[in-house]
């Protein structure tokens, strides 16, 4: 994530391995809001702050270990979360979230609220330019931006490109792991198939902009 981001304009936030697949499986699971921290060190301020609250994400793919939950959609859907609130923290989408700071609209997105996503845009705010910002360099969240910019033009993507775009992004990440020590390695595995889930998730993750962090909420499209 390196362009300059036009102010004034809706912006959405791509991560779909895994931080907005995490979260929008927590959202499915009852958690009611998200504040995403753009480093792990202000995760932990919030949660000093708010000590209800669970703290999840990830430094360099890893789960620390005073974190509750790791950066995992797999952990999310077995976890007891009806009612709770979450701090995120991650590496790439929610510090893509708080580097966004003057949008008429900020929303974050994985393959799993794409079409959900491109719903509320076209009912809110059709008219105002969308600014799609891939916060990682590898296939997933590029052929998310790719399926999300058909739908907003109006076009019938395939859902298949996007599972086979995110499956060659796995492929990258397994490739970068492996060249790492096995204590340094992220497990993917369980994670995968709620990342391929299109559109299982009917609702948008929209974001309100605080003064250190972003909070999402889920909308119902």
């Amino acid at each position: 994530m390196d362009a300059e981001i036009p102010p004034g304009g809706i912006v959405v936030v791509i991560d779909v391995i895994r931080a907005f697949t995490t979260a929008a499986v927590a959202f499915e699971r009852g958690v009611t809001e998200i504040a995403c921290a753009p480093s792990a060190e202000v995760g932990r301020g919030l949660r000093r702050l708010y000590p209800d609250r669970l703290l999840v994400g990830e430094t360099d793919g890893l789960k620390p270990a005073d974190f509750d939950f790791g950066n995992s959609p797999f952990e999310m859907s077995t976890a007891q979360l009806d009612g709770r609130r979450l701090i995120q923290a991650t590496s790439n989408g929610t510090l893509g979230l708080a580097r966004c700071p003057d949008p008429a609209a900020l929303l974050a997105v994985s393959a799993r609220n794409v079409g959900a996503t491109a719903r509320w845009i076209a009912g809110n705010h059709a008219d105002i330019p969308c600014t799609l910002i891939c916060t990682g360099r590898t296939a997933e969240d590029w052929a998310c931006a790719s399926y999300l910019g058909d739908l907003l033009d109006g076009s019938a993507p395939g859902r298949a490109d996007l599972v086979t775009g995110i499956m060659d992004g796995a492929a990258e990440h397994a490739h970068f792991y492996a060249q790492l020590s096995a204590s340094e390695r992220v497990d993917l595995s369980r994670d995968l198939r709620f990342c391929c889930d299109v559109d299982r998730s009917e609702f948008a993750m929209v974001g309100e902009v605080r003064k250190d962090h972003v909070v999402l909420t889920k909308v119902p499209c």
